[in-house]
């Protein structure tokens, strides 16, 4: 473990940086009951801060696994609507959501993937208008990691469960910034670096980007009156937030239409507590129209066949490869922070604040524009130190975004 005072400063963190409770607003957690003790310094920091209320969601990987392996299919596949109500309530009374991520990867690795495909369908489709939330940044929210045995043990394979932890605590203490002295002040550092690039990026108004690397030659053309995020965002109440902890992307929505060539990915995808490794994706005209992987192809399959917007892009992330995530030269086996340590795309469904207006548009509107929609938005890795990127201006020309994994673009 950690000392004390490094969590609660990591607690104070988030709960001041990453969701920003206000006086009189409630929070509700996810949390796993092996990451009690931080919750609960979470839970007083957050009471301190003046939340009315903090409602907690607990979760455990041992009940979700025996869940999968004796309950029905009928249970699995069915979400039950006290639940969604619950979430549904919070949401509009303007709560702030925050989930402590801490899964084993290899937790579902032998469940039938279409099992655990057609148990997230269920999932996504009952909890689409409270997605709605999130996504359109109308409350503020924020997903961090804490660890657990099963997960530092994945990293560390060769440590001691206890010292895996103890390696993990220490590496995700030094990326999310708790190792200074004052980890407020180097958040508010961090997010102006990240204005920066991503309002350098708006300025350019490019028309696509080209991605070229081993195993990927991939153009991805960018709707009309696009907007680049990145580091804090602010909700419809103006309440300026972290969306993710750790965090070193800046990120559009690609055009759902306009997605030709080929990408390979470069770290493990954990989808839904299943892995897959070094897999490929074709695509024409935007949509999927071959792919493969050396693991987990199976369940790569299901994620492409939840619906038609699955097999098309919801975002593309631009991350240097000087991330303190990669220079870690760890592989985490979970996205929140492989996806900080390279630049990524998502299929599935595009935040619609990645056009201009698109919080207020219907979907006809959205699709209009080349905002996709889709129950599900999987992120997957595909940067590396072999990336470019090069940016397509409205004229034809282009010009240099990435070389080897790195900004080529004046960004200070």
């Amino acid at each position: 473990m950690i000392e004390k005072e490094t969590m609660e400063k990591y607690a104070e963190l988030v709960v001041k940086k990453g969701v920003n409770i206000q006086k009189g607003q409630a929070l509700m957690i996810n949390a796993t009951l092996e990451g009690v003790d931080f919750t609960k310094l979470v839970v007083k920091k957050a009471y301190e801060a003046g939340a009315k209320e903090v409602h907690i969601n607990w979760g455990d990987d041992d009940l979700t696994l025996w869940k999968f392996q004796y309950a029905p299919d009928e249970v699995l596949e069915n979400v039950p609507e006290w639940r969604v109500k619950m979430l549904e309530s919070f949401a509009k009374d303007g709560a702030a959501l925050l989930s402590i991520h801490a899964t084993n990867p290899d937790l579902l690795k032998d469940i039938d993937p279409q099992k655990v495909a057609k148990a997230n369908k269920a999932s996504a489709e009952a909890l689409s208008e409270f997605r709605r939330y999130t996504m359109n940044d109308e409350i503020p929210w924020s997903v961090i990691s804490i660890p657990t045995p099963g997960w530092a043990q994945k990293i560390f394979p060769d440590k001691s469960e206890e010292e895996a932890v103890k390696s993990l605590w220490e590496a995700i203490v030094k990326i999310v910034r708790v190792d200074q002295d004052d980890p407020i002040a180097a958040w508010d550092e961090h997010n102006e670096i990240l204005r920066v690039a991503r309002e350098t990026l708006n300025d350019k108004t490019y028309t696509a980007l080209h991605f070229k690397a081993p195993g990927t030659d991939l153009e991805v053309g960018l709707p009309e009156n696009h907007i680049w995020h990145g580091g804090s965002a602010v909700s419809t109440k103006d309440i300026v937030f972290n969306p993710n902890m750790p965090t070193e992307e800046v990120f559009c929505a690609p055009h759902k239409y306009k997605v030709t060539g080929t990408v390979s990915s470069t770290k493990p995808l954990n989808y839904g507590g299943s892995l897959i490794d070094n897999f490929s994706l074709t695509f024409k005209d935007g949509k999927v129209v071959d792919f493969s992987a050396e693991e987990g192809e199976e369940a790569l399959k299901h994620l492409l066949d939840i619906d038609e917007g699955a097999r098309r892009l919801g975002e593309v992330a631009l991350v240097p490869d000087e991330s303190p995530v990669s220079q870690s030269g760890l592989i985490f086996y979970n996205t929140l922070f492989d996806e900080n340590a390279s630049c990524h795309f998502a299929l599935g469904k595009a935040y619609p604040t990645n056009v201009e207006g698109g919080a207020k548009m219907d979907a006809d509107e959205l699709d209009k524009n080349g905002i996709n929609d889709s129950l599900t938005h999987v992120d997957f890795m595909i940067g590396s130190a072999e990336l470019d990127i090069d940016g397509i201006l409205p004229d034809g020309s282009k010009e240099a975004v990435f070389r080897k994994g790195t900004w080529a673009l004046d960004i200070k």
